[in-house]
């Protein structure tokens, strides 16, 4: 298996087959299909056509508030590909080195920037200068300085910075996040959160220091990092946190394989986590509280995602993720909606203020003091 892209597809692809029609929250199929938009789009650009970003402009067809407009790529063959099969007109395409000049494009609002974690922060800053809204894949950075320094860019430049954290808008999450708020768990008391799967190719960004940051946390780890924070309903306050290596050749300095680590919330709830590039079969979330529990398991694929709940199974209808983001996105932008759960850039500041302290943890084999 050579990424967590084709590890959330591999857990898509042996879930249960679900129609893949887009859904909003607890409406039906049959309902969000009868809708009608008639406002105005949100028209976006792609930077880095990888498999992540395919995924995204498939999605975007069934978007009814958002639309596939402009690329932006380092190889000409792609953008070729790309201009046939997605309709996308050769005055919006650009290359790295001159997609500054999208500030004269008035025919593109945002930039959803794809690309490896390393290069998120100097591409975000020069979207920013150009006045168009940035979309970001996570981790938004590779340090809390970093994320400082975007979020910051965007509020000078009076545009948004949004992440893509496509499960705080899945059904089932939400569904819980609403009985965790109500009252129906109790006082939450533990939460548990497992990502992982075997990586591949050891020639891969993904394992190169400079590009991802580090190695499985800041590429599947960060689902638990940001997991534990929406499905307490809190932040943590401090960490503590070990590394295994067991094939330093693979995974060299700074590039972590696995990472065990433990949160503190305010209420005093703990946490108990794993990020790994070792081991498959993991991807669950548990929440225990004094009146119930909640389960997702997997929790972070790309869907169906399945749940139960002391209450019994959660059946909220399957939704096309990458379609339900672009629209709540483009009701941020455009119409200034506000989703159940936070999406902005001072969410992706939050998680990587959290794992500098994992790795701080790491280093010091101490409790480490979060402050956010």
């Amino acid at each position: 298996m050579k990424s967590r892209r084709d590890f959330l597809q591999k857990l898509t692809l042996s879930a249960v087959s679900i129609p893949l029609m887009p859904a909003y929250g607890t409406k039906s199929f049959a309902a969000y299909a009868g809708e009608s938009y008639q406002g105005t789009m949100l028209r976006v650009a792609i930077m880095g056509l990888g498999s992540y970003g395919t995924r995204v402009a498939d999605a975007m067809k069934d978007s009814k508030k958002a639309k596939l407009v402009g690329v932006v790529s380092g190889t000409p063959s792609k953008v070729k590909e790309w201009q046939s099969k997605y309709g996308i007109p050769e005055k919006n395409c650009y290359n790295y080195e001159n997609f500054d000049a999208i500030k004269d494009n008035p025919d593109i609002d945002a930039v959803y920037i794809i690309t490896p974690n390393g290069l998120h922060h100097d591409q975000t800053l020069r979207v920013a200068k150009a006045g168009k809204h940035v979309i970001c894949e996570k981790p938004m950075g590779i340090n809390a300085k970093e994320c400082r320094e975007m979020v910051e860019a965007c509020r000078k430049a009076n545009v948004k910075l949004l992440v893509g954290y496509r499960m705080r808008l899945e059904p089932n999450t939400l569904e819980i996040v609403r009985m965790r708020k109500d009252g129906e768990l109790g006082k939450i008391m533990f939460f548990q959160g497992l990502s992982g799967f075997r990586i591949g190719d050891p020639t891969q960004w993904r394992l190169d220091k400079k590009l991802a940051g580090g190695g499985a946390m800041m590429d599947i780890g960060i689902y638990a990092v940001n997991g534990s924070r929406y499905m307490v309903g809190e932040d943590p306050v401090w960490v503590t946190a070990q590394e295994t290596k067991t094939d330093p050749v693979k995974f060299k300095d700074g590039v972590d394989e696995t990472i065990q680590f433990q949160f503190g919330f305010p209420s005093g709830a703990v946490a108990s986590c794993l990020s790994t590039y070792s081991m498959n079969n993991l991807d669950r979330f548990f929440l225990n509280g004094e009146k119930g529990f909640a389960e997702l398991h997997p929790a972070t694929g790309y869907g169906p995602i399945k749940g139960r709940t002391h209450k019994g199974e959660l059946n909220k209808p399957h939704v096309t993720h990458q379609t339900l983001q672009m629209d709540r996105m483009a009701e941020i932008i455009l119409e200034g909606k506000e989703p159940e759960l936070p999406l902005d850039g001072e969410e992706g500041l939050k998680d990587l203020i959290i794992i500098d302290a994992i790795y701080k943890a790491v280093k010091s084999g101490k409790k480490e003091t979060i402050e956010i």
